[in-house]
This record gives structure tokens, sequence and C-alpha cells, in this order.
């Protein structure tokens, strides 16, 4: 018997995360989205958890703040985790999909539920409690502004760009080769440089035109979805020592190095088309052709999509709570990017907390949040208690609270992975949080 319905605003990572909690823990969800009907500036689909800049959810191995994220998330009982690894493509240590998959596999777990009702229209009023917002950073300008009103003010913008894709039958591959740095893998396809080709690259890149920048308030470049025209801009080096650097790879053809190297990775597991690493622009679309092109290999590549950049709408500080509820309104909670956390991963962790809170808040259960020493609890804590100037987060140890005196180098990081992942399993088996 279906408990009681909540509602969930957005068909995105944080959304579908969030339903599929509720669901699991009997509560029926109306969800809404507007897309296709209405699309946004980035989504060209009306898929459910569509990913609409890379294909790649990060590490999942080693002793990084993605992967104990991860780890952590498993811990909590995540769902679309498991779906993404269902629906991967090589990608060495990173967890990349093919992104129709992921998303046909998320829309069939939630349809399994009798209690799930999908509804393809646009929310333009906060809705009425019970509910989750999680209409993305894109959301439509109606529901923004009710937004606004009601967190009195509060919302900021900053700017996101997405990375071109190449249809992988135009690439010269007698100019690149597979292989992952120092060996680990063949799952990138390596495109060298050698100097000369890197400078008059680089001279191209940051005198060629941009695209006009429509109803942008304030200019705020995110820095972990930097356009690569603006970091080589930065300085001549900037590019290799970022997206374009050359350590640990070796053409295993000659066994020489090269002085810069583009990575293209796999968007599907045929290989069909490839994904631009650290390529997010701005560039006007003639531009991207022109000035791609001068990448060893791709002198003939066709786009099958061009990298663009929009508005990414976010809540300012100090209106959440660590579980993701609007203090201004009961029974109100917010999720996904908007909620201050940045990356695919880190939406699918704010989807969980506020599925899960609002299912305990239902059914007279205490709040339970997960403690500071885990990445989950730092991020939390982090949206709720952030202060100015305040961007969207992503996964790091340097939210954390430090390790004992004497804990030093790689250390440190193994040491944060994994007091991580016994607080969140020891919390999830306390807390009776998984369904």
């Amino acid at each position: 018997m279906t408990k009681c319905r909540v509602t969930v605003v957005g068909g995105g990572l944080a959304g579908c995360e969030a339903a599929l909690q509720l669901l699991s823990r009997g509560y029926g969800v109306d969800m809404y989205e507007m897309r296709p009907g209405k699309s946004t500036g980035a989504h060209t689909t009306g898929d459910l958890a569509e990913l609409v800049c890379s294909n790649s959810l990060k590490s999942e191995v080693g002793d990084t703040a993605s992967a104990t994220l991860k780890e952590e998330l498993d811990a909590l009982g995540c769902r679309l985790l498991a779906l993404a690894r269902e629906a991967r493509v090589p990608s060495g240590a990173a967890l990349a999909v093919d992104r129709a998959r992921f998303s046909a596999l998320t829309t069939e777990a939630l349809a399994s539920y009798d209690a799930f009702r999908l509804i393809r229209e646009e929310v333009t009023s906060l809705p009425s409690p019970p509910a989750i917002i999680a209409a993305g950073p894109l959301m439509s300008a109606p529901l923004a502004e009710a937004l606004t009103a009601a967190v009195g003010g509060s919302r900021l913008w900053f700017y996101d760009a997405v990375a071109p894709i190449v249809d992988g039958d135009s690439i010269d591959y007698s100019r690149a080769y597979f292989g992952g740095r120092y060996g680990k893998g063949d799952d990138y396809l390596n495109l060298p440089m050698e100097r000369e080709e890197y400078a008059a690259f680089r001279e191209a890149l940051v005198t060629a035109r941009t695209a006009k920048l429509h109803d942008f308030e304030k200019r705020e470049l995110f820095e972990g979805c930097m356009p690569i025209e603006e970091i080589a801009r930065r300085g001549e080096d900037a590019m290799r020592f970022g997206p374009l650097r050359p350590v640990g790879l070796r053409d295993p053809r000659t066994g020489r190095g090269a002085y810069a190297v583009v990575q293209l990775r796999r968007e599907h597991a045929s290989g069909e088309c490839y994904n631009m690493v650290g390529f997010q622009t701005n560039l006007a679309f003639p531009e991207q052709d022109r000035v791609f092109r001068m990448i060893p290999a791709l002198e003939n590549a066709e786009f099958l999509r061009r990298g663009v950049m929009h508005r990414n709408t976010y809540i300012g500080p100090g209106v959440l709570g660590a579980d993701f509820g609007l203090r201004a309104a009961e029974g109100l909670y917010a999720a996904g990017q908007i909620s201050g956390v940045e990356g695919y991963v880190e939406s699918i962790m704010s989807g969980l907390i506020a599925g899960v809170s609002l299912a305990r808040k239902l059914s007279g259960l205490p709040a339970a949040l997960p403690p500071a020493t885990t990445v989950t609890g730092a991020l939390t804590a982090y949206v709720a208690g952030a202060g100015e100037p305040f961007q969207p987060m992503n996964a790091n140890f340097g939210l954390l609270p430090p390790p004992p005196e004497g804990v030093r180098g790689k250390e440190r990081k193994k040491y944060y992975r994994e007091r991580a992942v016994r607080d969140i399993i020891h919390f999830a088996d306390t807390a009776d949080f998984r369904a």
C-alpha cells in the first residue's frame, strides 16, 4: 500500500535518485519533467537522467575523493550508481557510461514501481509539500522566480560549459594511439602535439571568436568546468598543466612522449564517437570547427555535438539545511546542482540524502545525516553552512576534518578514504538508513 504521494520536480540525476529512494520505501512519486516539450540550453533529449556534459562519473578506484564518495553511496544504498555500472563503457579507472543505455535503465527502474507517475509538464510555481525540487540548474524561468521569492532572493549564477563530441570515423588514427597514463589501460585515445603545433593551436584558441552570451547577468566561470579557451588565456603552459598534460603518456609505436596531448574518451563502448576531455568551450560553432581541426588527428573531424555554454542557477548559502530541506518552507527539499553541489555523483548524492530525509520525516523518524568525516557528510555540511563568496562544490578531501598529526603525503588520502568508508558503513548500519 502506498503511504502517500510525493512530488519530484525534475527527471535528472538527483530527481531520479530521490524518486527511487522514496519508491523503495513505499511512497508514491509524481515526477514532473518538462522535456521534451520544453527543453533547455544544454539538453538534447527528453530522456530521464540525461548526462548533458561528459559521460564520465569520474574515478571509482584509488584514494581519491571521487572514488570515496562512490564507496559511501554504495554503502548508503544508492540506486543510480548500480545502473551506471550496468551501462559502463571502457574508461580506465573512471566510471563512464553509455548515455542512452544509462537513461533507459533509469527509466526502467522507475517504471517498475506501480506507484510511479511521470508527468511531462512544466512546473511554474512551487509545488505543495511534500516535494523535492530537482529541476536542475537550467530550470525554467517561472519556477526559478518562484524559488527566488521563497528563499528571499538568494539566487546566484555561474557559467557552465559543455565539451564537443567527435565522430569516431572522422579521426585520423594514424596520428593517435590508445592508452592510459603510465600504461594503465587503453581506454583513452591520445592525440600528441609537438611544440609548434601546440603553439599554433593555442594562438588560434585565444584569438577565436566566442559565442554571444544571452541573458547572463554576470561573468562567473566555475573552475570545475572552465572553458578551454579561458584556460589557454591563463598562460602559455596552462593547458599543458591541465587537460593537455603529457605526463605518463608515450606513443607505443615510437616510445616517445609529446609536448602536449589531447585525450578523447569513448561515448559508447563501440567507439563510434568520442568526447574531447577537458574541452568545454564557448567558441562560436564555426570557430570550433576551424580551431579544433588544428589538432593532429582531427584535421577532418566531424563534430556530432559542438560545445556550448549556459547559465546555471543555484541556491545561495544558508537557505538549505544539511538534509537539503528548505529552511523557509516546511516539507520542501532541493537536490542536484541547484542545491550547491557540482558534479554528476555529487548530484546523485544530494538526491539520495533529500529523498531519504523526506521519507524519514514523513515516517516520523528522526533526521539522520552522515558524519562530517565522510565526503557525503562534508558536502551536506558545506551546502548548509557555507558563507560568501559561494560556489558549487565538488567532492574533495579538503572539506574533511584533518588527519592526526604525523599522517602526511599519500598517507593522508589513504587515511581520509579509510576513515570515511569505515564511518559511513557504521552510520548506515546504526541509523537504519537503507531501504
